[in-house]
This record gives structure tokens, sequence and C-alpha cells, in this order.
């Protein structure tokens, strides 16, 4: 089970901000999975106040709830945390449309997530799967002594 914060304008619906966009292919089915598989999902944005109550009842009437907005814990709260601050300390995944190389597709991210693969290992395996001769698909853990 992972932490996941999820980013919401330009991630889960096209960037329209202060507007909501249109939701991107199978953001919210994907959401709905990885809920199901019993991973936190944390709502990450710069949205506050209206657009944020706005963006958390759009997921909601979608069915997805989020285990935490814009804080490491539902609870998190000044009163209790003094310290406490917008930067998310305890994430596994950070799902966002701003990272280097841009946002993939929402299956290859729930790939990524389920399978515990990085970018590059989806990559890598692909490109092997598509190079693989009839002896390596039966034998995939051999290679023979001419292709070392």
């Amino acid at each position: 089970m992972a932490t996941i914060a999820v980013d919401f304008d330009g991630t889960i619906v096209e960037h329209r901000y202060p507007e909501i966009g249109e939701e991107r292919p199978f953001a919210i089915d994907t959401l709905k999975m990885l809920i199901k598989d019993r991973h936190k999902l944390i709502l990450w944005t710069v949205r506050e106040g209206q657009l944020l109550d706005d963006a958390v009842n759009w997921c909601r009437e979608r069915g997805v709830e989020f285990y935490a907005i814009n804080r490491d814990y539902p609870e998190e709260t000044f009163e209790n945390n003094p310290h406490f601050s917008r930067k998310l300390n305890s994430i596994d995944y950070w799902i966002d449309d701003r990272n280097i190389g841009g946002l993939p597709d929402w299956g290859t991210i729930y790939r990524m997530i389920s399978h515990r693969r990085t970018w590059r290992d989806l990559m890598r395996e692909e490109r092997q799967s598509a190079t693989l001769t009839p002896y390596e698909e039966i034998h995939p853990k051999k290679k023979p002594w001419w292709r070392f």
C-alpha cells in the first residue's frame, strides 16, 4: 500500500484553472482502482477555499474520496502540528502533469504503481518484448550465447 499525492489541474482534469477542465481520459477510473487496491490518495493542489471545495466535490461526485487534502493525514492542522506546512512528507509517488517528460497516460501510471515499475523499467520491458527471438520467448531468463 502506497501513499500517492495527486495534482488536480492538468492531471485529473485538463488545465483550465480556475475553472474545472474536462476529465483526462481514464483519470477517475484509475484513481478508483488505486483506492480499491488500498492506496492512500492525497489531493495535492494549489487550489484553496471555494476553488478547492469545487475540485474535491467534483471528484467526490465521480466516486473518488481522498485520504487527505493538501496535508499528510486528514487530522493534521496547525493546532495539533505547529510546524504544519502544505509540503507533504510521507509520499511514495507523486502524480503531476508538471514532471519532467510530462504526464504519462493513466494506464501507464497504474502499471507503474501496481507493478512497482519506473517509467524506464516499462520502456525497457516494452523494447525487450518487441525484440525477443522465439528462443527467448520460450526461455525468457536465458539468453543464447550470440545475444551477449
